[in-house]
């Protein structure tokens, strides 16, 4: 509830930015349901690692319950890793054909895919090699948008700037920026990234504690962290290519939304 009125805040502070609330990785139907009955305008249901059929079941659950309420839903097939990393039987690559069978059976708006990428800041232990062919396969076949996990580029001045004022993050290594752009260019359109945005925060704070050690007050190295993210975030944006498109459509309420998947 807490979360629903800072988000409320935001909306009413800036109404000229649209302003969405997701909820990511939601595990299990209540807790998509409970994220949409506090106002949450889109949400994923995770049931990647479940059987097939078990991963249909439940996203076709979440479906209804959000489409009747006008909210939007995500969901994943396929398993994260990098393609090169020592961990077989793991690592399962989006199928084409069993991705266009779970979107006919459930209707999920929108579908995050496995093409080697992984969580956290350690995602490969040699160059990355992402399956950015599948993307554009899969784009052509399922016909909605292909979203893009465990996107973290790993940047290495931050990993240095970390490692110099204290931390320790050896053999850090991300998506490269030009691998992520090649995956846009083949049907990627939601980039998750996370990671970036904790290494931005960290080394900044680091960088106040080493420099300025005399320092105590939360607000002398917080501030230079949210500022630290902000950076990030508005970097991704331009790299990505969403930067200055806000204006490039019109958004719907979720009453407005509610209708169209009635009429669908």
């Amino acid at each position: 509830i807490y979360l629903k009125h800072l988000m409320t805040a935001a909306v009413e502070m800036h109404p000229t930015i649209p302003i969405v609330l997701h909820l990511d990785h939601g595990d299990t139907f209540e807790s998509c349901k409970q994220a949409i009955e506090l106002g949450f305008t889109s949400v994923m249901i995770d049931k990647s690692h479940a059987p097939f059929e078990e991963n249909v079941r439940v996203t076709r659950q979440v479906v209804e319950f959000a489409h009747a309420r006008g909210v939007s839903v995500e969901a994943e097939i396929g398993t994260l890793g990098g393609i090169e990393e020592d961990v077989v039987g793991e690592v399962c690559l989006t199928d084409p054909d069993q991705a266009a069978e779970f979107v006919r059976q459930t209707g999920v708006d929108a579908l995050a895919v496995a093409i080697g990428t992984s969580h956290g800041a350690y995602k490969f232990k040699t160059s990355p090699v992402l399956a950015i062919d599948l993307v554009g396969t899969l784009s052509q076949r399922l016909g909605i948008p292909l979203v893009m996990h465990g996107s973290s580029s790993v940047p290495h001045n931050l990993v240095q700037d970390i490692n110099q004022y204290g931390g320790r993050m050896p053999n850090a290594m991300g998506v490269p920026v030009p691998s992520i752009q090649a995956a846009i260019a083949k049907g990627i359109c939601k980039i998750n990234v996370d990671t970036d945005s904790r290494m931005a925060m960290t080394a900044s704070i680091r960088r106040v504690f080493s420099e300025t050690p005399e320092k105590f007050d939360p607000r002398d190295y917080l501030g230079p962290g949210r500022q630290a993210i902000a950076e990030m975030v508005a970097s991704k944006m331009r790299a990505f290519g969403t930067a200055g498109h806000a204006g490039d459509y019109q958004g719907y309420t979720l009453e407005e939304a509610k209708s169209r998947y009635q009429q669908a």
